[in-house]
């Protein structure tokens, strides 16, 4: 390509380009789960931040990714650690997903936790699912980083997820939740 095209290309970009607060609106249509992500600082305390920026990305192997915003204080201790636990809320938590969404010195008091055996990072009691992930890869995503998990350990448990949609916690219907239980197909990235 030459710089003709190129400099055309990204002038066409920039005509097309949407404002930031289009995007929120329209990303907000994407109900997702609500997780939190733990880690450990260099001294070993732990960290963790709320995030609904998370996604399964390969079966083989195993690859899980989560999105964290660079000015925030989980992301320097990810990038020190190397490792991180995700932990996925069940409908009745949403007072963690506030909690470490909030800026308060000491998210983690009074909240039960246990470390992981594989990477130390905290893993929430009562959490719908949890995973701890050795960091695979780090790559830049505008203000946030992605950072590629390859899970060292997972445990499920029971009850419904705490879901974000538009804004606002939701609850899924009772019978989406029946059907899921029945094995319903899943979505598949394949096309």
């Amino acid at each position: 390509m030459n710089l003709l095209s190129l400099a055309l290309m990204r002038t066409q970009m920039a005509r097309n380009s949407v404002e930031a607060e289009q995007f929120r609106d329209a990303m907000a249509s994407f109900a997702a789960g609500v997780t939190i992500i733990t880690t450990l600082d260099a001294e070993g305390t732990p960290q963790a931040a709320t995030a609904t920026a998370f996604s399964s990305v390969s079966l083989s192997p195993p690859l899980c990714l989560v999105c964290i915003d660079r000015r925030g204080r989980t992301h320097g201790p990810l990038l020190v650690h190397g490792c991180f636990a995700v932990n996925i809320l069940r409908a009745d938590q949403e007072w963690l997903s506030a909690r470490f969404a909030s800026s308060m010195p000491d998210r983690f008091a009074d909240v039960a936790w246990q470390p992981g055996e594989h990477t130390g990072c905290p893993l929430l009691e009562g959490a719908l699912a949890s995973m701890e992930c050795r960091i695979a890869e780090v790559h830049s995503g505008g203000d946030h980083d992605i950072f590629l998990g390859r899970p060292a350990s997972v445990r499920v448990g029971g009850g419904s997820p705490l879901v974000y949609w538009r804004g606002r916690y939701r609850d899924l219907p009772v019978q989406a939740e029946a059907r899921a239980g029945q094995g319903a197909a899943s979505p598949s990235s394949r096309t």
